[in-house]
């Protein structure tokens, strides 16, 4: 882990991503002590990327991407036209990942995210790793690498787990394409914090770090200690990016989605420079463990 770029999510700074907002959520990622930022790509279409290049060279940052489907881009869907606007979109945002500088995509950009009322269908299924493969052919071209983030049951009918993620990783066949686990997510779907993350090993591409309340790292139920063990145990070199929303920053239609219905911070400054020293900690901890 000590080759990983340690990273904030932009949502914790602002829901709005005009000029002035991207610049906001890159100089406040900078100043509470992070090395990357991860921007939300809702709309990559009208995401001033000439705006975030200057912002990221200004302060120094390095820059990811992260996005999840809405139902009129369901790759997973069985209406063509539908797979076909996801898949548009994803083509998109990777060119603003590569005009960003950044190395990858990731989130959930297999399905739509949302609650389904139905189990995956085989077709859904065909349609989503299909589409996926031409996006990671795409990414290739432009050298760049895509990560499949697992989240819960009430966010996705396809990946939940980190070895579903892998069995879809295998489908699609492509060196590019990864697994991207969150601690939030892992903390409701998996039987350990451990076990995941030593089953992904070299295909784990991107880390989430998220507490079981979305608020302040150490003070709900997440096993951060085995969670960074086990990064440490396969070597990992990726990310380690912090996420936490809150209703005050977030936009509204965001917070209805990602169901922010209790806010635990105020003070989006404190929470974050909190996060980096308790992400940076442990990672430290774990080195010394492994150096003896």
């Amino acid at each position: 882990m000590s080759n990983s770029l340690i990273g904030c999510h932009a949502l914790v700074w602002t829901g709005t991503f005009d000029p002035d907002g991207i610049r906001l959520s890159v100089e406040k990622t900078k100043r509470a002590g992070f090395d990357l930022v991860e921007f939300p790509l809702m709309d990559p279409f009208t995401f001033d990327t000439a705006v975030a290049k200057a912002a990221l060279a200004q302060h120094g940052m390095a820059a990811s991407a992260s996005l999840g489907l809405s139902p009129a881009t369901d790759v997973s869907s069985e209406d063509p036209a539908i797979v076909a606007s996801g898949q548009k979109l994803l083509m998109r945002a990777l060119e603003v990942v590569a005009e960003l500088g950044g190395t990858q995509l990731c989130g959930v950009i297999y399905s739509a995210m949302k609650k389904y009322m139905d189990p995956l269908t085989e077709q859904g299924l065909a349609n989503s790793i299909d589409a996926i493969g031409k996006v990671a052919d795409r990414a290739a071209e432009l050298g760049l690498s895509i990560a499949l983030e697992t989240v819960n049951r009430y966010e996705t009918n396809i990946l939940n787990t980190g070895r579903q993620a892998l069995a879809y990783v295998e489908k699609v066949g492509r060196d590019n394409v990864a697994v991207h686990l969150d601690s939030y997510h892992m903390n409701i779907e998996e039987s350990d914090m451990y076990a995941p993350v030593l089953d992904c090993g070299d295909k784990l591409g991107y880390v989430h770090i998220g507490e079981s309340h979305r608020g302040y790292l150490g003070t709900g139920s997440v096993d951060f200690d085995s969670y960074f063990k086990a990064l440490g145990r396969i070597g990992y070199q990726g990310p380690i990016v912090f996420e936490s929303f809150s209703s005050a920053v977030v936009a509204p239609d965001l917070s209805r989605m990602l169901g922010i219905w209790r806010n635990l911070w105020d003070d989006n400054e404190e929470l974050a420079s909190n996060a980096n020293d308790f992400i940076r900690g442990h990672i430290t901890a774990v080195a010394s463990i492994n150096l003896h």
